[in-house]
């Protein structure tokens, strides 16, 4: 019911969009809300909508706005109207759960809230880069994490439903059947032809590897789901700050998993604020510049290879490299007598808490909330942002994003571990090489940290028997083996008695909260046929090394 709702409601809203872009047929969008079908006694009002369907009043961004209004009321009462029909309740869960609640926007803040629930989403970042945290008397401090853990962002929006074409769900059920029977030709045949089972096992094989690849399939949701309301926010700040702009989207056609998509909303919110708020100059200051009144925005969507790219582009007044190595000078961040190119020194806007701005502005800005989009995209999505710029011409962010699946979900590639006489799993997609360490690679630091050199490269070493509080039974470093791990850009060497084999697992959550109980690396249970293991959870082991080292140096400044 959700979806239809929300597949008829899309084609109205992309028929208004039509209109924007085009001036044209207003009256189709008319009729489509149903406004040519109300009993108003105002003959005055009929003529005003009468003048609009028949092209006499123009249209413009007000008039565009109101429609789109109209298509979220008329979404949250069909939400609340099938709410009551399916679970008889006037009061819906259904639409904290959709990308629905954000058309009328009163403030940023609000749009934020419409757009993701993340505390990291707020509306108060400057120009190039935004005010420092500690200037913003207005935002409500952070609770501290509990137990030395780094907090984490607010869960995104959640997909609850996936449109599935009929023929692909009419191959699962084929390729179902064909697992059935060969199942029964295995089990029915029992171990007397050797040479039949083993055929029928790599038939099973295949028809698994086949159904996999459905069933990831079925997963994919296309970016429109999530771009759709991009025009709304876009169009909203727009108006709000007096800009003129033209908001242009390219290949939002482009379906990747829905987990992706789920993290992708808060980074492009972020990111087109930003280029509405301050990468486009004002209409006198484009005009001054010798630009054309009306500014451009662009978000788009492309595949390479096994990667996913998503940018957001303005013609506004771009970065100062100069301005941002001074600031960055100034704080700390840049070293002095050190040489930058370009590219590294629009890398500091990105840092958390960097500022380039004269003055506050409650909408957003490049330096407060960036950290929260690199955070989202190279540690959560385990991609990279890059940025490109031309002093008064524009800039691009560009999100880049591998398009394996999530780790902490279905069927993984992992390696299978023996730490402590017990079995554990780390997922292959956070895994850079297995090592095998000498003792002289091996370093101990003051501090009692372990370090070991890679190949050149020095990583921090970590004992997953101290971390398990299990006792391993390999004591000699030489005859265990070391897991190159890497999460965003950090790298660690975790150290494991053995690695046994890689190979696929299934990956399930607890039905428990595990991680709410025991203070352990853990994300899942994993079943891997005649044996399960735990799952170890990288990523926020990484995580908290990292926070738990730098709060010992924080304490040893003190």
């Amino acid at each position: 019911m959700q979806d239809n709702i929300i597949q008829c409601i899309e084609e109205i809203e992309k028929q208004i969009l039509d209109v924007a872009a085009t001036g044209q047929d207003a009256g189709s969008a008319v009729d489509a809300l149903g406004l040519s079908h109300m009993k108003i006694s105002s003959a005055a009002v009929i003529a005003v909508l009468d003048m609009l369907t028949d092209g006499i009043t123009p249209v413009n961004d007000d008039i565009i706005t109101a429609m789109l209004g109209i298509c979220e009321a008329q979404k949250r009462f069909l939400f609340a109207l099938s709410g009551q029909l399916e679970t008889g309740t006037s009061s819906m869960g259904i639409v904290e759960s959709k990308p629905a609640p954000e058309v009328i926007i009163e403030s940023e803040e609000d749009a934020a809230k419409a757009f993701d629930d993340s505390p990291t989403a707020t509306a108060e970042e400057p120009e190039e880069a935004a005010e420092p945290v500690e200037e913003k008397k207005a935002e409500p401090e952070k609770k501290p994490a509990a137990k030395g853990k780094q907090e984490k962002p607010a869960q995104q929006q959640a997909i609850s439903s996936i449109r599935v074409p009929t023929d692909r769900l009419d191959r699962v059920i084929e390729l179902v059947g064909k697992l059935m029977v060969t199942y029964a030709v295995i089990a029915q045949g029992g171990t007397s032809n050797l040479s039949q089972v083993a055929s029928s096992l790599r038939e099973l094989d295949n028809v698994i590897s086949r159904l996999q690849k459905e069933v990831d399939a079925i997963r994919l949701v296309p970016l429109k789901q999530i771009f759709m309301p991009m025009h709304r926010l876009v169009k909203s700040l727009s108006q709000k700050i007096g800009k003129k702009l033209e908001f242009i989207v390219r290949g939002d056609e482009l379906a990747l998993d829905k987990t992706i998509v789920e993290s992708l909303n808060e980074p492009l919110v972020h990111l087109l604020r930003n280029a509405v708020d301050h990468g486009l100059e004002t209409t006198e200051g484009r005009v001054e510049a010798g630009k054309s009144e009306t500014g451009n925005v662009t978000l788009s969507a492309w595949r390479k290879g096994d990667s996913a790219f998503i940018q957001v582009q303005d013609d506004g007044r771009g970065l100062d490299p100069d301005r941002i190595l001074a600031k960055a000078l100034e704080k700390g961040i840049a070293e002095e007598g050190q040489e930058y190119n370009t590219e590294e020194i629009l890398q500091f806007v990105l840092q958390s808490g960097f500022s380039t701005a004269e003055k506050i502005t409650d909408v957003s800005g490049r330096g407060v909330g960036m950290d929260a989009v690199v955070n989202a995209i190279r540690v959560t999505l385990d991609g990279d942002i890059t940025i490109d710029s031309e002093l008064g011409k524009g800039a691009k962010f560009t999100i880049s994003i591998p398009l394996d699946r999530s780790a902490n979900e279905g069927i993984v590639d992992a390696l299978v571990c023996k730490v402590g006489g017990d079995t554990y799993i780390v997922p292959s997609r956070d895994v850079v090489e297995i090592y095998m360490p000498r003792k002289n690679e091996v370093v101990e630091l003051p501090d009692g940290r372990e370090t070991v050199d890679v190949r050149g490269e020095v990583h921090s070493l970590l004992r997953l028997a101290d971390l398990l509080d299990l006792v391993p039974l390999v004591t000699d470093i030489e005859m265990a083996q070391a897991i190159v791990v890497r999460v965003g850009e950090y790298k660690a060497a975790i150290l494991v008695d053995e690695v046994l084999r890689q190979q696929q697992v299934v990956i399930t959550g607890f039905t428990v909260p595990v991680e709410e109980i025991f203070e352990v690396p853990i994300l899942g249970y994993g079943m891997m046929g005649e044996s399960d293991a735990l799952v170890i959870d990288t990523e926020e082991m990484l995580q908290n090394f990292q926070a738990r080292v730098h709060m010992e140096n924080k304490e040893a400044l003190t």
